[in-house]
């Protein structure tokens, strides 16, 4: 079966963002926006929160991953968890 074109767009910018995320150190934050930028969509970052909230990959370090306020934004371990592994890591 062919993928359509939007399909296809799709897996790739998701590839791209999980390559992002993956390169963020720890001790490091970036922000949706950031990490939509560097995948080259600046103004996909909800598109962004939508890809990492389906990550499961442990190798990803979608925690580092936080809002441009501050916040630090959802996680699909629950907020709380990513709070604790952002203090563990000395970013809040």
């Amino acid at each position: 079966m062919k993928k359509s074109l939007k399909e296809t767009f799709s897996a790739r910018f998701s590839d791209r963002v999980y390559t992002v995320a993956r390169k963020i150190p720890k001790g490091k934050t970036l922000t949706y926006k950031e990490v939509a930028r560097r995948a080259g969509s600046p103004h996909a970052y909800r598109a962004v929160g939508n890809i990492l909230s389906k990550n499961y990959d442990p190798k990803i370090p979608c925690h580092r991953v936080v809002r441009s306020d501050g916040q630090p934004g959802g996680y699909n371990r629950g907020i709380s968890m990513k709070i604790v592994l952002l203090k563990s890591e000395k970013v809040l």
